[in-house]
């Protein structure tokens, strides 16, 4: 049968876990992009911690000259292009070195659906893509914490077999009715902040 196979962890865990000011930090991250726990965070600050790692690195061999670092912080730059983390133009290895946790976050399918209004908060929006009604293009994702590529991000929709699908759906027509009232707001910014009529003054 053979040795049973054991997972490595993903991820590093803060060496000081009861630090006052970075479990705030977390928490506010946690509240903020609609994540499950403190272990997804980790694990995206983990992956950044490989990026950089990895830049600084070549920083060292293209101050060598090494001609093959040249081609790896091509490589290294282009990928986090692909990623989203990095503009598209000329981004160079500082970019990389600059990059912090939220701008992984931000690569989070539950984020972006959020961001283009289709839940009403990254919470919202990982009920409904754990329960299969978020798709990018034909394939139905389910997972909260895939990281969206720059070419799929404008192909995110309501999966074409799920019921939120019609515009009929209460979760479209309350996000409508949240989105008239914003776009409202903004309009008029003086009548949404005005008490209201009768109220004592």
């Amino acid at each position: 049968m053979g040795d049973p196979k054991f997972v490595r962890r993903s991820y590093d865990k803060p060496k000081h876990p009861w630090e006052a000011t970075r479990m705030e930090e977390e928490r506010k991250l946690l509240a903020k992009y609609g994540l499950k726990n403190k272990r997804e965070l980790w694990k995206a600050q983990s992956m950044l911690r490989g990026f950089r790692r990895q830049a600084r690195d070549l920083q060292a061999r293209l101050r060598a000259g090494e001609p093959q670092a040249e081609r790896e912080t091509t490589l290294l730059i282009e990928r986090l292009v692909r990623l989203g983390v990095l503009p598209v133009g000329t981004p160079t290895i500082d970019d990389v070195l600059a990059l912090t946790t939220e701008e992984i976050l931000r690569r989070r399918l539950e984020w972006i659906v959020a961001t283009k209004g289709l839940a009403p908060t990254p919470r919202g929006a990982r009920q409904i893509i754990v329960h299969g009604h978020i798709a990018i293009g034909d394939h139905r994702v389910t997972r909260p914490g895939y990281l969206v590529k720059s070419a799929e991000e404008a192909r995110i929709a309501y999966d074409t077999t799920s019921p939120i699908a019609r515009d009929d759906h209460p979760l479209r027509v309350a996000l409508r009715e949240r989105e008239t009232a914003r776009e409202a707001a903004h309009a008029n910014p003086v009548a949404a902040s005005a008490p209201e009529a009768g109220e004592a003054s």
